[in-house]
């Protein structure tokens, strides 16, 4: 039961990620979705990584690896199985090791995440489909696959400006067209 969740989990975070790309052709989504596939599901193979926390994206090959880890061997072990998935050219390991919070910290990290989500929706400038969100005892990190450096530049600003906000980690990758 548990491994039917997980994979209709991995499933979903698949199938949302493909609209971010939609301007590639058909041959590269398909490429990079069967690569984001295949990493996704080595992470979940591997009991070293915990792949629930690790989210990770393609892009004409290079895969991002964004998300907290509590320990720098999970955040090694998370690089090492991507790098050995067929069809992954590069990857770029911005897991951040954070220790481990309890249950109100979540939550207020849960509450600051969906601000900083809803800025970024309301921004001109910024399409905030294509930058994960993801907070850990008020440090932020915004990653994904964007269009331009004024994109991520301007994401940067307005995540920094959400009240909670003691950091903002920068795991964004401008697209090399």
């Amino acid at each position: 039961m548990k491994h039917a969740w997980l994979a209709g989990c991995v499933l979903g975070l698949f199938t949302l990620s493909a609209p971010a790309h939609a301007q590639r052709s058909a041959g590269n989504l398909l490429d990079d979705s069967t690569v984001n596939a295949s990493v996704k599901a080595a992470l979940f193979s591997n009991s070293q990584t915990p792949s629930g926390h690790i989210n990770v994206e393609t892009y004409k090959g290079i895969v991002l690896l964004s998300g907290f880890v509590d320990s720098q061997a999970k955040k090694d072990a998370a690089g090492e199985t991507a790098k050995g998935v067929s069809g992954v050219n590069q990857v770029r390991n911005a897991v951040l090791v954070m220790p481990p919070t309890g249950w109100g910290a979540r939550l207020d990290d849960s509450m600051l995440t969906g601000r900083v989500k809803s800025a970024l929706i309301d921004r001109k400038g910024v399409s905030s489909g294509e930058i994960n969100v993801e907070s850990h005892s008020g440090v932020v990190q915004l990653a994904g696959f964007v269009r331009d450096d004024a994109m991520r530049k301007t994401a940067l600003e307005v995540a920094a400006a959400v009240t909670g906000v003691a950091r903002v980690e920068d795991a964004m990758i401008v697209r090399p067209d």
